[in-house]
């Protein structure tokens, strides 16, 4: 859903910007490689502090690169293979990153070793949700099934959760529970939505070779028919 309608608003109103880089002289690899990094410094510098608030500030800024990129490079008419795969790979960097930071708070000052677990759940299960499709594709199934958490969703839940958790230090009691609880929902989202990928790649795979068997059975038939 948030793939299908946020991505569209917001290609929208940052288009204009991507026009901007454009004229300066900016490759879309660029604002790649900026946006990963910028992302990784918000998680890895200020969530194992503990400073949720900021931390969701920068990273949320340099999220929006993942739109940017592409948007120049569609205006360039450069998209290639080398750009979907360093952007694919580095997003999953930069996942890492954000997970990592949450796992690192609870590992140190959070001091909550379940929370702890529960990131690094997050951060694993999100990889693989991601390779399982991959992997799907790569030997020539569609995996047609979007799932409950995808990126988008990970993403979304949980900076908006830490955001939020981050206004305890402003003053407001009682908000930084949103954080836990964010951490559960993309866990167990994240499971059901592996599970709902695994039983699809199960299911295409096993009618693949059906339908393989059945045209091998159909050919053989016809040179017997031929061979007479």
């Amino acid at each position: 859903m948030l793939n299908k309608y946020a991505r569209a608003f917001f290609t929208r109103v940052l288009t204009p910007f991507a026009a901007f880089l454009i004229r300066r002289g900016v490759s879309p690899d660029t604002v790649t490689l900026i946006g990963t990094a910028g992302v990784i410094a918000g998680a890895l510098v200020f969530y194992p502090r503990g400073e949720f608030f900021w931390g969701t500030v920068v990273i949320t800024l340099f999220v929006f690169s993942d739109l940017v990129d592409g948007n120049m490079a569609r205006q360039l008419g450069r998209s290639s293979r080398w750009g979907a795969f360093l952007d694919s790979t580095l997003d999953r960097v930069a996942d890492g990153a954000i997970f990592g930071g949450f796992a690192l708070w609870y590992a140190g000052k959070g001091d909550n070793d379940l929370l702890c677990a529960v990131s690094l759940f997050c951060l694993a299960s999100g990889q693989v949700v991601s390779y399982t499709k991959a992997r799907g594709e790569s030997i020539g199934l569609p995996v047609a099934v979007n799932g409950l958490v995808e990126r988008a969703e990970r993403l979304v839940i949980s900076l908006v959760a830490a955001g939020f958790a981050g206004l305890h230090k402003f003053g407001v009691p009682g908000i930084q529970v949103l954080l836990p609880i964010a951490l559960w929902i993309v866990a167990v989202g994240s499971l059901v939505t592996l599970i709902q990928r695994v039983v699809t790649v199960r299911r295409e795979s096993a009618e693949a070779d059906a339908a393989a068997a059945a045209e091998e059975g159909e050919n053989a038939g016809h040179g017997s028919a031929a061979a007479k």
